[in-house]
């Protein structure tokens, strides 16, 4: 990680805490002090390379205490994958999951199942921390991709830019960076000849490639001639010289809200072009000072969802959190479109509403017992369930006031209840 400055302060639980939310679904309880005794390089590798993977906790169970059945029930996918937020001891290769998920954002749309968007998610998660080369070939030939930007009706008397746009604007490039109409024309040539059957109850399926439909003909592509073939055409934006900028700004501002520094940027560039390799290029990042010394970032509704149970010890279970996210503003396998959610626009009046009814799930019959009957007390104890080291002034000025005025005519356990809940929606958990 030559030239990648590194960051050399403290790393203490708070600098945990922040790693296990960006880089995951945030704490359970004790777990930001016990990373922090790694020290920085040994907790980011415990991310970055973990071992066999284990869900720790009860298996997950629909609203009526039914089994989940997340290749047919509406809304069983998005609880399938939640759950799998909330128990899997591989935080951070859940979390790039979700983050290619939104890269290569897709639907569920044009006859696909839920099976198939399931498989992706699969994809996405043996590619989580690999080769960027195998998860781009990987997903120009996946069923659901297929289907979501039309590459399954994309043949040589017919050819559909749909998807060569998209590889080009979205997934390797950029928005005008380094590409042409006529390269995206030549491209699409390149990508024709998949298809797939399409059979009534059962939908698209048999997906495969037939060479009869693809061009053969020459293809001129970013000042380049060929045969280019499917595979050819993804290579072909890999040595695209914009591409490595691209990838590290785009993956950067998954974990970071300000761009890199131009040092930085060359650097990770520099690392990324060894074979496109993504794990250490992630490593780099959770040890950048930028990292740990920037701005907060707002949580995502589901990140911020699967860490109020992941804190609150419960698992998916007692509520329709699909329902419950949506009103958040995410649901799961539905990107808003091929751009993927927009990170900028997660809280408004009407998703800031939602979270309010997300925690109130979340922390659901979570008050225990014995609650301090002073406000200061009271307020501590909350936060401190919540996983928050400490309040800002306004907030604890705000809760401290509510603790006093329902002590007056409820019991403890019941106001506690109700500053956790207003706690959930500050600042300090809202953000990481």
């Amino acid at each position: 990680m030559a030239g990648v400055p590194v960051y050399r302060g403290s790393f203490g639980p708070a600098e945990a805490e922040r790693l296990l939310w960006r880089a995951g679904f945030g704490p359970r309880k004790g777990e930001a002090g016990r990373l922090a005794k790694k020290g920085l390089q040994g907790a980011v590798r415990s991310l970055t390379r973990p071992g066999s993977e284990k869900l720790t906790g009860t298996e997950p169970v629909d609203e009526r205490g039914n089994p989940l059945a997340p290749f047919d029930a509406a809304g069983h996918d998005h609880m399938w994958w939640l759950d799998r937020m909330v128990r899997s001891s591989n935080q951070l290769v859940e979390r790039m999951t979700l983050i290619w998920h939104d890269w290569f954002a897709t639907a569920r749309v044009g006859g696909g199942s839920q099976k198939l968007m399931l498989d992706q998610n699969g994809l996405f998660r043996r590619n989580a921390l690999g080769s960027f080369a195998t998860l781009a070939e990987e997903i120009t030939k996946d069923p659901a991709m297929l289907l979501w930007l039309n590459g399954n009706k994309n043949t040589r008397l017919s050819p559909n830019e749909n998807y060569a746009r998209e590889l080009m604007e979205l997934f390797t490039l950029g928005v005008n960076r380094g590409y042409t109409e006529q390269d995206i024309r030549e491209q699409a040539r390149a990508l024709t000849g998949w298809r797939n059957r399409r059979a009534a109850g059962v939908g698209a399926y048999d997906f495969r490639y037939e060479p009869r439909l693809h061009d053969e003909g020459a293809k001129t592509v970013f000042g380049k001639t060929g045969n280019f073939g499917w595979q050819e055409a993804v290579q072909l934006c890999l040595e695209n010289r914009n591409h490595p900028t691209f990838f590290v700004r785009k993956l950067w501002s998954y974990f970071v809200p300000n761009a890199p520094p131009a040092k930085t940027q060359a650097a990770l560039e520099a690392i990324y072009r060894n074979r496109y390799t993504i794990r250490p290029v992630v490593e780099a990042i959770l040890m950048h000072p930028a990292f740990y010394n920037g701005p907060r970032m707002v949580k995502p509704p589901v990140v911020y969802t699967a860490g109020l149970l992941r804190a609150a010890g419960r698992g998916v279970a007692g509520a329709n959190w699909a329902r419950l996210d949506v009103g958040a503003g995410q649901r799961l396998f539905y990107p808003p479109n091929v751009a993927g959610w927009d990170d900028n626009r997660w809280l408004d009046t009407s998703t800031f509403r939602g979270r309010w009814f997300l925690a109130a799930a979340a922390l659901n019959g979570t008050s225990g017992t014995g609650a301090p009957k002073s406000a200061a007390a009271l307020v501590d104890r909350a936060a401190s369930t919540l996983g928050v080291r400490s309040l800002t002034k306004p907030t604890r000025t705000v809760a401290l006031r509510l603790a006093r005025d329902a002590l007056r005519t409820n019991p403890p356990d019941v106001v506690e209840q109700a500053v956790r809940q207003l706690l959930a929606l500050s600042p300090e958990v809202q953000t990481s």
